[in-house]
């Protein structure tokens, strides 16, 4: 897969397979193509070549593909967003709601009843009836992954899920993460927060102007990793 912005090749020829069940960790300095990544494994950004593949949908990317198509990638690789992207006009029930009774046509009792168990799963079955800007931020985004969670997606995207939060809000969205870890949900997760990574990562990817400078083993990438590029950005992480 390539992405170009204009002259800029943001990913350069990534070749990559993630696996269900499994918790991958992608970490790099700031414009190194993590969140472009991301963006384009779900489609929200067309990379312009190469092959995506989630489940039983290939895509050729530098042919035309149909909406169809495209709702089948974004159905399975539900995303979370650092800003939340929550319908304000909408209850918190109805948020998380609304994705599977217009996109995957359930009944609406049904879809009522597994929002509120995805709602208490995120600790927020008392907030049912509140409007997003009722609550705090770590609130909203345990709401969003409700939302995604109810979406019943193979894969679970995270762009910097607690970077817009302050470090008590941002352990009550780890805590939720973590959780969903422990369970073996399929998750890829863009974040600067080393100490988390190293926590609930299967896998990290260390990435550096879009392209793949480590792949594997989580203990491997803090411990055991000669490659002095990334100790050295391990260092300015202030990870200890």
């Amino acid at each position: 897969m390539s992405k170009f912005f204009g002259e800029n090749e943001a990913l350069k020829n990534i070749n990559l397979t993630f696996h269900e069940g499994e918790t991958t960790v992608i970490l790099g300095p700031s414009g190194s193509g993590k969140s472009t990544l991301l963006r384009c494994i779900n489609l929200l950004e067309r990379p312009e070549k190469g092959v995506l593949t989630v489940g039983n949908q290939t895509i050729e990317l530098n042919k035309p593909f149909s909406q169809k198509n495209l709702l089948s990638i974004r159905q399975n690789t539900a995303m979370v967003f650092q800003s939340f992207n929550l319908f304000p006009h909408m209850k918190v029930l109805e948020n998380v709601m609304e994705g599977p009774v217009t996109v995957l046509k359930k009944d609406k009792e049904v879809a009522r009843q597994k929002a509120q168990q995805l709602l208490e799963k995120v600790g927020l079955s008392h907030k049912t009836d509140q409007y997003p800007s009722q609550l705090s931020g770590g609130q909203q985004q345990r709401v969003a992954i409700a939302r995604a969670l109810a979406m019943e997606p193979q894969f679970l995207l995270f762009d910097e899920p607690t970077s817009a939060l302050d470090p008590e809000l941002e352990g009550e969205v780890l805590k939720v993460l973590k959780d969903l870890a422990e369970e073996g949900k399929s998750m890829i997760i863009v974040t600067h927060n080393l100490n988390f990574a190293r926590e609930v990562a299967d896998r990290i990817l260390f990435l550096e102007n879009g392209e793949i400078g480590y792949d594997g083993v989580t203990e491997n990438f803090f411990t055991a990793n000669n490659n002095e590029r990334i100790q050295q950005f391990i260092k300015s992480m202030q990870f200890i």
